[in-house]
């Protein structure tokens, strides 16, 4: 969860926002959204969740709990969107009580679910209809990212809308970056995840023959991760794939749906991936031995 002390914020007028969905990763971003001084009315599918958020930001302005996701949206000058897939995303925004249904012309709703580009265009091609904007951008950073408000925000969508959700979604992100048009967003995450994918099995591999080698596996990272193999998964998750521990927000199974996406995606754009699929069904081993919550550096787990 954010830290209830206020960070210093770039200076941004306060804006009547909704957010929908308050996962792992959506209750921290609504939380800074809410310490940055906007006014937030949530929705989740769990009434609960929602009600113990507004518990902890009462001392923010007027956090407010709403029923369904039109609820939420009402008079919003910007609704946020975080949500398990393409289904879920359809199911808070279309509809008669989704939020489309409920925004006011013009208002931007910003879409951080790692889903499909499809669905994105969908929802972009249904918001222009009614008058409303949408952005797809899904996040990377995890779940530390987002409860420290810094996440990567990749954006889809016209540049307009990008321009004005921008400063707003400052609250929770480090970099804000629009990459093309509709669904853009969506293809640059799965680029995202296509990289992780192939380092993570890497330095699994590393490790694992180090291990095997006899050699003292946290001097031999020190060493290492001055040079040439040095990643962001080897300074978060080395030492800790070698402990054997595994509970690090973003799991096996959310992983194993996204690399879905990507797989899905290179069918239609004749993209060859030989590692991406060999990996996600190294991920299919890791769900069968029972680590379907396990964080992604689980990965280990088959070679240990």
């Amino acid at each position: 969860m954010p830290s209830t002390n206020p960070r210093p914020y770039d200076a941004t007028p306060a804006r009547k926002v909704a957010f929908l969905g308050l996962g792992v990763m959506g209750y921290p971003m609504a939380g800074h959204l809410a310490l940055a001084g906007h006014e937030v009315t949530v929705y989740n599918r769990t009434a609960a969740k929602a009600a113990a958020w507004c518990a902890e930001f009462a001392a923010t302005a007027a956090p407010r709990q709403a029923a369904t996701p039109r609820a939420a949206a009402e008079g919003a000058d910007f609704v946020f969107c975080c949500v398990g897939n393409d289904d879920d995303l359809r199911a808070v925004v279309l509809g008669d009580e989704g939020a489309f249904a409920g925004m006011r012309p013009g208002a931007v709703l910003v879409d951080h679910t790692t889903a499909s580009a499809a669905v994105a265009r969908e929802l972009y091609a249904a918001a222009r209809a009614r008058g409303l904007h949408f952005v797809d951008a899904p996040v990377s950073g995890g779940q530390a990212g987002a409860q420290n408000g810094q996440l990567t925000v990749m954006c889809g969508g016209d540049a307009e809308a990008f321009e004005a959700a921008r400063p707003v979604a400052a609250a929770f992100s480090r970099a804000f970056t629009l990459l093309g048009d509709s669904g853009s967003g969506q293809l640059a995450k799965m680029v995202n995840q296509i990289c992780i994918a192939g380092l993570v099995q890497g330095l699994s591999e590393a490790i694992a023959f180090g291990m095997n080698a006899g050699l003292d596996m946290p001097r031999v990272l020190d060493v290492i991760g001055k040079g040439a193999a040095q990643s962001w998964q080897m300074d978060n998750r080395g030492k800790t794939m070698v402990e054997g521990r595994f509970d690090f927000g973003f799991a096996v199974d959310w992983m194993r749906k996204d690399l879905g996406l990507v797989l899905d995606e290179a069918k239609r754009n004749g993209s060859r991936l030989p590692v991406t699929a060999l990996v996600d069904q190294f991920y299919a081993d890791v769900q069968t031995i029972g680590g379907q919550r396990w964080d992604t550096s689980s990965l280990i787990k088959r070679l240990r």
